[in-house]
């Protein structure tokens, strides 16, 4: 796919939340705001136009039951993009995934590495699974692997209680915390309950996936330090699923999932009101099923953010916060068309009217 034609994107040009062109042009894969010379052979794709929307919790290359052959992750990385989501936070994957780098055809991704759990606290071949002592070599290991991230395991059941609690030990996560930081590397840490959110934070962690734990005594403690979440609200919506199978040999861990999810919605409008930064994920890979992006958006309506945001958690403000490009001078083409302005209705979001991707019209 090396041959790249000359695009005219015209219509209404989101390029952020307050800048609207008219037109933009794709020439060599990249996008450039005037018009080139002497340009032939045009071909034009018109409507409202986002820069390539953002899935920033997901995991290619893992199933059900750990890491997933080559083909599969590659279905997977093509699920997302039809959805539109041109750029993936792999939020933990034991598969080796590098290759899809050299694909020009696929989305991009930001890799974490691999989980890393507390032994015996997470699921089953997903995670390197360690002991405190070890955790500050592994964070420096997986920074080493991944694009600038590295994912923790903060809080899982602990079967001798019956219930959520944390895996690490303050000072563990103190010292790793600060491993990755040297490395450059920022640190996400999945977290459902609310008893390990004090400590990640006041560690100096950078993000919290899921954070269904917050509450009005931890929410100013985020907005404070400016820790991102990424609430991923289709996943919280098998919540109830899962506490029925776990019932009757876990019920104390069952009720709280219950009240977790019962009070979703308003732990990230209460996050957003205090002005916690919030972006779109939507926990892929695993037992979730790949482009989502779109229903995650909605769930964040749903939960009282105003559309305008949501659309921009899964866009210009994602890539923002990633420290990736969108619709700027010289970036990569990577772009989706709607039919009508997604700012008033994000359900236009799960039916791009046109996916390119590194200046091709892939979708």
């Amino acid at each position: 796919m090396s041959d790249h034609a000359v695009l005219r994107v015209k219509g209404r040009v989101l390029v952020g939340p307050e800048e609207v062109r008219d037109e933009i042009w794709v020439v060599g894969g990249r996008i450039t705001h005037d018009r080139p010379a002497g340009a032939r052979d045009v071909r034009t794709v018109e409507g409202w136009v986002l820069p390539g929307l953002v899935d920033a919790h997901c995991h290619v290359g893992l199933g059900a039951d750990g890491a997933v052959p080559d083909d599969v992750s590659e279905k997977q990385a093509l699920t997302e993009r039809e959805a539109g989501a041109l750029l993936l936070r792999d939020a933990g994957s034991p598969a080796d995934t590098r290759w899809i780098d050299d694909r020009e055809d696929l989305p991009r991704i930001i890799r974490a590495g691999r989980h890393i759990a507390r032994t015996r606290r997470y699921i089953r071949n997903f995670a390197w699974e360690v002991e405190p002592e070890d955790l500050v070599a592994y964070v420096a290991q997986e920074a080493r692997r991944g694009d600038g991230w590295v994912k923790l395991v903060g809080d899982w059941i602990d079967r001798a209680e019956g219930d959520l609690a944390p895996c690490w030990p303050r000072g563990a996560v103190e010292a790793a915390i600060a491993e990755a930081h040297r490395l450059g590397a920022r640190v996400t840490a999945h977290c459902f309950a609310e008893n390990s959110l004090r400590d990640l934070v006041e560690a100096g962690i950078d993000c919290v996936e899921h954070a269904t734990g917050l509450t009005e005594d931890t929410i100013p403690l985020f907005a404070e330090r400016g820790v991102a979440i990424v609430p991923t609200l289709v996943n919280i919506a098998t919540f109830p699923k899962l506490a029925a199978g776990g019932e009757q040999k876990f019920p104390r861990w069952s009720a709280h999932m219950r009240r977790l999810h019962e009070r979703r919605h308003d732990t990230v409008r209460s996050a957003w009101d205090a002005g916690v930064p919030v972006f779109v994920g939507t926990d892929a890979g695993g037992t979730l099923p790949h482009g989502l992006v779109a229903e995650e958006v909605a769930e964040l309506v749903r939960a009282g953010i105003p559309a305008a945001d949501a659309v921009g958690a899964a866009s210009w403000a994602a890539r923002s916060w990633l420290g990736r490009p969108g619709l700027d001078e010289g970036a990569p083409a990577d772009l989706v068309v709607y039919e009508t302005d997604p700012r008033e209705d994000v359900a236009v979001l799960a039916a791009p009217r046109r996916v390119v991707l590194n200046g091709h019209v892939v979708a």
